[in-house]
């Protein structure tokens, strides 16, 4: 009988593995994949934000009030009077002629409501659009918020929604003043960007004008972002907003000030050609949250579907809202209901306390399986080593968050790695009792265990799956250690001790001292 068997060769293979992809984590290396450790084991940043729902019913209906106003440019239907009031998109057609047109439009757009006296229309969301728009809201604030923080490079943020309107971000490792106010700014804001008309007739009164006269003339008085004395009168109705932007980036321009670069997409490319093509020579504002960046000229004609933001950015700055740009405007805004920090000490002691347990179930077992199954404990004991090393490893490998329950799933792994080694040794001594030889005894006892070790272990992996599915951040961390460690243990425990003991065959079988090899006296 060969001594490297196939089974023990991928064992030997997995060991390997384990050792050299988890030394990074072991040591903390400045190279190589590591173990992210959690808020509640490294420190770090807690905040609840509460997410302003009603901005978003006011966006959607700016966003119909927009595209009633591309779909009357674009087709040549007069309208007037065109603006919001009251969260209702009002205007006047023109041409009765034009009506069933209009209609055609508005009845592709799904949850509104539509009032109709001759032709002056008032439209409205629905009170089940309402609500979807703001459950909606929520979810994309969520998703939003996850994108940048990942982007601007934090370690395994933890973004989760809670009840109807709150969302749950901890942030680990934040442990610095200028950290937290990055981040609260990078999640705060909203990215707003929308390319505004300047009303060119009414430009010269902006600073007689009042906020109410202004909308009187369907306009939005806005500020400058460098000098808020400079005011611009702007159309109230954007032509483009945010959704349109694919793509945002940090560039450089001849005075070497950074700036943003944006492309928009197709049909929102279109709609700015379209847009510039009918108003040379007037100007189009730039706007990012509420204020104007710039109101350049429009010269000719702009295809391609890109555009750029310049205002006075630091290279931070200018970073941050490319990434806001890139990772989508927020709905709404959100507010900070609740901070607070996590030390560093805290996390200390759980590692402490969790390794003593560790440490400590581990020599336990280690201990327990030697004096009662001798040799086939310390084969036992050499999987459940290489188990944790392969643990560590694919952990590392995926960039995964090591939490407190994670580390309680490791603990736990231990006892569940070695439970399958007794389950086989325990088959192997029956049947070396009933007189069987040790070649048929090993392999009969692996044939006998596997039904029991596999139904265990896969109704334990459903578990965790369901439990990763739908817990949240710390139950996920322990479904995650649990799954890799299940999957471990079933390559070491049953695939690696089997390999070992064919390697060991010919002294096993020349020795035959059972009381040596399995305990048995």
């Amino acid at each position: 009988m060969k001594i490297f068997n196939y089974r023990l060769v991928i064992f030997i293979l997995s060991i390997i593995f384990g050792i050299v992809f988890s030394i990074p984590s072991f040591l903390q290396t400045e190279t190589g994949k590591k173990i992210s450790l959690g808020l509640d084991l490294q420190g770090g940043l807690h905040m609840l934000l509460g997410v302003k729902t009603d901005e978003a019913v006011t966006s959607k209906i700016k966003s119909i009030a927009t595209s009633v106003k591309y779909f009357a440019d674009d087709e040549e239907i007069l309208i007037e009077d065109l603006g919001i009031k009251d969260d209702n998109v009002v205007f006047t057609v023109l041409d009765k002629d034009e009506l069933p047109r209009v209609d055609k439009m508005l009845d592709n757009i799904k949850g509104l409501n539509i009032t109709k006296e001759g032709l002056d229309y008032k439209i409205s969301l629905s009170k089940e659009e309402e609500l979807r728009t703001k459950d909606l809201a929520v979810a994309q604030a969520v998703e939003t918020i996850r994108n940048r923080l990942d982007q601007f490079g934090l370690a395994e943020p933890n973004v989760i929604r809670q009840g109807k309107t709150d969302i749950v971000v901890e942030l680990p490792g934040i442990k610095t003043v200028a950290d937290e106010k990055a981040a609260r700014e990078l999640i705060s804001k909203p990215a707003n960007l929308e390319l505004m008309a300047v009303d060119e007739e009414r430009a010269d009164q902006v600073y007689n004008l009042t906020k109410y006269q202004a909308a009187q003339y369907g306009d939005v008085i806005l500020e400058d972002t460098s000098n808020p004395q400079i005011k611009y009168l702007v159309k109230e109705i954007p032509i483009l907003n945010g959704s349109q932007v694919i793509d945002a980036k940090v560039a450089f321009d001849q005075s070497n000030q950074p700036i943003i670069n944006f492309t928009l997409n197709s049909s929102g490319a279109r709609i700015f050609g379209d847009f510039t093509g009918k108003n040379v020579g007037k100007r189009l504002a730039v706007v990012l949250d509420g204020k104007v960046y710039s109101a350049p000229n429009i010269r000719e004609r702009i295809g391609g579907g890109s555009g750029q933001i310049s205002g006075g950015f630091s290279t931070v700055e200018a970073g941050n809202v490319a990434i806001a740009l890139r990772s989508g405007a927020l709905p709404a805004s959100v507010e900070l209901l609740e901070k607070r920090s996590v030390g560093p000490s805290l996390g200390a002691d759980s590692i402490q306390a969790s390794m003593i347990a560790l440490i400590s179930g581990f020599l336990v077992v280690f201990i327990f399986m030697i004096v009662y199954y001798r040799n086939a404990g310390i084969i036992a004991n050499v999987a459940l080593v290489s188990n944790i090393f392969i643990i560590i490893s694919v952990m590392a490998m995926f960039g995964a968050t090591l939490t407190l329950p994670g580390m309680a799933g490791i603990v736990l792994t231990v006892g569940m790695a070695v439970d399958a080694n007794v389950i086989i040794s325990e088959r192997i001594r029956e049947l070396l009792r009933s007189g069987m030889s040790i070649p048929k005894a090993v392999e009969n006892g692996y044939a006998n265990a596997m039904s029991a070790i596999l139904d265990a272990n896969i109704t334990t992996i459903l578990v965790a799956v369901i439990l990763y599915a739908y817990g949240t951040g710390p139950i996920k961390g322990f479904a995650v250690t649990i799954s890799i460690g299940i999957l471990a243990s079933m390559l070491t425990a049953i695939l690696g001790t089997h390999g070992i003991y064919e390697a060991l065959m010919p002294k096993m079988s020349k020795d035959k001292n059972l009381n040596k090899w399995f305990g048995i006296k």
